[in-house]
């Protein structure tokens, strides 16, 4: 099996947010301080422009890296892994090429600050830090995009409530979380099999699932101050956050396999 040191990424980011280089396998993202109202992004990615069908990777896949954070709670969302982009998040900043909307597929390491709430199921964790999985079925891209007109029955909980019970037929997924100091270094590995998706810190296994996410995935590496809420409550969310102060991820030591 091949080794890849760094896969190729590009840079894709927000005015004022910063992404940097200083040896291979190693990036430092960073986003500034600012309001609410403003979309702030530091990324790295290996599919930007790319349709969903020539995303990378398929398993078997390995990723390993080292990452520490600036704060234990970022204000917004980061983390790293694997994911379809099933909302072309990106569009928000006007760079992304656009793509009709999927389900999500997903195998990552996602660090969460409230008021986030990513999951469909009570029982699972849905903010803080996440060692997570989406498997979902794979419907036709268009069936999903006639649905948007349908979205502003969302406001209406009764009816939120609803579409997340009805969206579990389509959406498996697993989670745990993470006891650890996200200020501090630790390494993080994931392994992507067929049947399986097994994650790991400082080499003690954290999560181990069947609910494998169908490929092909991209890798995707991120700190931003977006949120979006899918609560039990029907009280759904989603916007920005403001940053009081500047964030950052540092990422060294980054191989897949």
């Amino acid at each position: 099996m091949n080794t890849h040191l760094v896969p190729e990424f590009k840079p894709n980011f927000t005015e004022g947010s910063s992404v940097q280089t200083n040896a291979p396998g190693s990036w430092r993202l960073e986003i500034p301080a600012g309001p609410q109202n403003k979309y702030r992004l530091a990324q790295v990615d290996d599919y930007e422009g790319l349709p969903r069908r020539s995303f990378r990777w398929q398993p078997p896949f390995k990723l390993s890296l080292q990452a520490r954070a600036s704060s234990e709670t970022i204000p917004g969302t980061w983390g790293f892994g694997l994911w379809n982009n099933p909302f072309g998040m990106a569009i928000l900043k006007g760079t992304e090429k656009s793509r009709l909307p999927a389900l999500p597929n997903t195998a990552w390491f996602f660090f969460a600050s409230p008021p986030n709430y990513l999951s469909l199921r009570d029982e699972l964790p849905a903010q803080g830090g996440l060692a997570a999985v989406f498997r979902s079925a794979r419907l036709p891209a268009l069936l999903l995009a006639l649905g948007v007109p349908f979205l502003p029955l969302l406001l209406w909980r009764p009816a939120a409530r609803g579409l997340r019970r009805l969206a579990r037929r389509f959406v498996q997924e697993d989670a745990v979380q993470l006891a650890i100091s996200a200020v501090e270094w630790h390494t993080y590995e994931l392994s992507w099999q067929a049947g399986q998706v097994m994650f790991w810190i400082d080499s003690e296994m954290v999560l181990k699932t069947d609910q494998s996410p169908h490929g092909p995935l991209g890798l995707v590496m991120w700190v931003d101050n977006q949120y979006a809420a899918i609560p039990p409550d029907g009280k759904i969310g989603f916007g920005t956050l403001e940053n009081p102060l500047p964030a950052w991820i540092e990422i060294r030591d980054l191989r897949t396999s």
